[in-house]
């Protein structure tokens, strides 16, 4: 970093004993941003400095430092403030917008990344896995004037999206030991909100889960028109076609009981899909009632 006296002293311009607006120095001599960050901004020779609108001011007095030391002036862009979706104002002291909160909370980097590159501009927030065409696009001109309106949901909705379109690969590096097959993530993948998630799924699949079984008559029956061999891709819509004819039910009547009694869910991905991922041996064992 540039020693400030050396290049304070140094300037034509600028005379620091003459200083005494307390913006630049305080009472004991010490310096305060606004001319700190004039000389990084020359030590690192910056082009463009973009900041909040509450800067504007210390912007035009920054401006004039740079020109008294003799530096190129960056050229200054400033944006609106962003407010709560209740428009009250956003605090760094909650801390709840913190990186490492939105990390531990399960926010892809892609998906913030996506909300921040759009927010107050004209142009649609979307879900972006790569930030290229997000850079290409960026341009000042497309920001209003007005707050832009930080929403919770829709950075978690974006988060989403992101991890609905992840490859088994690029989740496989993010999860490490914990990622699960290529077959398992494929049926899990449109289920999940954050990547933490991935863990309660699994588990519903693989087990140990306690099976919820209400009806057990039913499920009884269910147990003994339980398809043989291995389970494949057609064995769900054998099966209650099977039980549909046996039992006359239908629709939730037919298909929740199971999903309780192999699952422990009510809700939760494609049956069809999930039960040759839990398997014969494991889906017979839930609908005995036992804990597998």
């Amino acid at each position: 970093m540039i020693e400030f006296d050396d290049l304070i002293r140094g300037s034509a311009h600028f005379d620091l004993a003459a200083v005494s607006d307390p913006i630049l120095v305080r009472g004991d001599g010490s310096y305060l941003y606004t001319l700190p960050s004039v000389v990084d901004d020359m030590k690192m020779k910056i082009s463009h400095v973009i900041r909040g609108e509450d800067h504007v001011t210390n912007s035009a007095v920054q401006v004039q430092i740079f020109e008294a030391l003799g530096g190129k002036t960056p050229e200054f862009a400033h944006f609106s403030l962003l407010q709560a979706a209740d428009k009250s104002g956003l605090s760094k002291r909650e801390g709840s917008l913190s990186i490492r909160a939105l990390r531990e909370e399960g926010i892809e980097p892609e998906a913030l990344i996506s909300l921040l590159a759009r927010i107050g501009t004209s142009d649609p927030i979307q879900p972006f896995q790569d930030a290229g065409p997000l850079i290409e696009g960026f341009d000042f001109s497309k920001f209003g004037r007005a707050a832009a309106r930080f929403d919770p949901r829709e950075l978690k909705g974006l988060n989403a999206k992101i991890l609905h379109g992840l490859s088994h690969e690029a989740a496989t590096e993010r999860l490490g030991d914990k990622m699960v097959g290529q077959a398992e993530w494929a049926v899990i993948r449109p289920n999940i909100s954050a990547l933490k998630e991935v863990a309660d799924w699994h588990r519903m699949i693989a087990g140990p889960i306690t099976p919820v079984i209400d009806d057990k008559g039913f499920i009884t029956d269910a147990l003994a028109a339980f398809p043989g061999g291995e389970l494949g891709g057609e064995s769900w819509a054998e099966w209650t076609a099977a039980l549909k004819e046996k039992s006359g039910r239908g629709g939730r009547d037919l298909f929740m009981p199971l999903r309780l009694a192999l699952t422990g869910l009510d809700h939760g991905p494609e049956m069809k899909l999930l039960l040759p991922l839990i398997g014969a041996t494991r889906a017979r064992a839930r609908l005995e009632g036992k804990t597998a």
